[in-house]
């Protein structure tokens, strides 16, 4: 499956980076996330993030923590988010964004075959650290999926150069300190950060946190591989449903044409 994150990334569909909306799994129903995200790949998201909806998200802002509230409140659970992954992932490779206990409530190597079974390309998991990653990474790499790691702004050049060498799939980089959602503005020290990456690791480096319009993707796809919108896409499903997230994603990848 990690295979397909390679291709998404090599192809790129005439586009200078691949494009990678964030949805959360569930929100506002497990319906409207389903179709959301078949909006997204036929606008032309490249690789699509599901989160798994989480009652404590330490790395989300409020738009995202508030739909995987809304979504637990519903009853949403993680066998409806794997039921929406294999719905989607026929039409473009899903990596699912998952905090730590789920998936130690369920046993690393169990957690990472049934990522497998429902299709997904790879799981990003923001509060494992990454000393603490290697049981699950074997566990993904038996199953055929990546995990993928985080680092960010603050991480030494020592610790980047520890994740890029174990990193699968692509090097999520956090663009800024803090937590997901929108912002007016990049922060200045993105290239370097970027940079910093770039050197540690042959994969692709994908860039997140604070990315919401056309403008600001287009800024980042010309240091990047991958460029990541979430809070703003999720907005768009719980404002205006997969018609929302269709428009939105048309917008983002024509400001990544080539």
């Amino acid at each position: 499956m990690s295979d397909r994150l390679s291709a998404a990334f090599a192809d790129g569909n005439g586009k200078r980076a691949a494009l990678m909306p964030y949805l959360m799994g569930g929100f506002p129903s497990v319906e409207v996330s389903r179709d959301a995200g078949l909006a997204a790949a036929e606008a032309g998201a490249d690789v699509l993030e599901l989160g798994v909806p989480f009652s404590d998200p330490l790395a989300d802002g409020p738009v995202i923590h508030a739909a995987a509230t809304a979504a637990l409140s519903n009853g949403v659970r993680l066998d409806d988010v794997l039921g929406v992954c294999r719905a989607l992932s026929d039409s473009i490779p899903v990596v699912l964004m998952v905090y730590a206990n789920p998936i130690l409530a369920r046993g690393q190597s169990e957690f990472a075959r049934m990522a497998a079974d429902a299709g997904a390309a790879g799981i990003i998991v923001p509060d494992l650290p990454h000393d603490e990653a290697g049981e699950l990474r074997s566990a993904c790499d038996a199953a055929g999926i990546a995990l993928v790691p985080l680092v960010a702004p603050t991480s030494t050049d020592e610790r980047i150069a520890e994740v890029g060498r174990d990193a699968r799939g692509f090097v999520y980089t956090v663009s800024t300190t803090g937590t997901t959602g929108e912002r007016p503005s990049l922060p200045p020290e993105i290239g370097r950060t970027v940079e910093r990456v770039r050197a540690s690791t042959s994969l692709p480096v994908a860039v997140g946190f604070g990315i919401s319009t056309p403008e600001q993707a287009a800024e980042v796809g010309e240091i990047a591989d991958g460029v990541i919108v979430g809070s703003r896409v999720v907005r768009a499903a719980g404002e205006g449903g997969a018609d929302a997230v269709g428009e939105l994603v048309r917008d983002l990848a024509g400001a990544l044409k080539l």
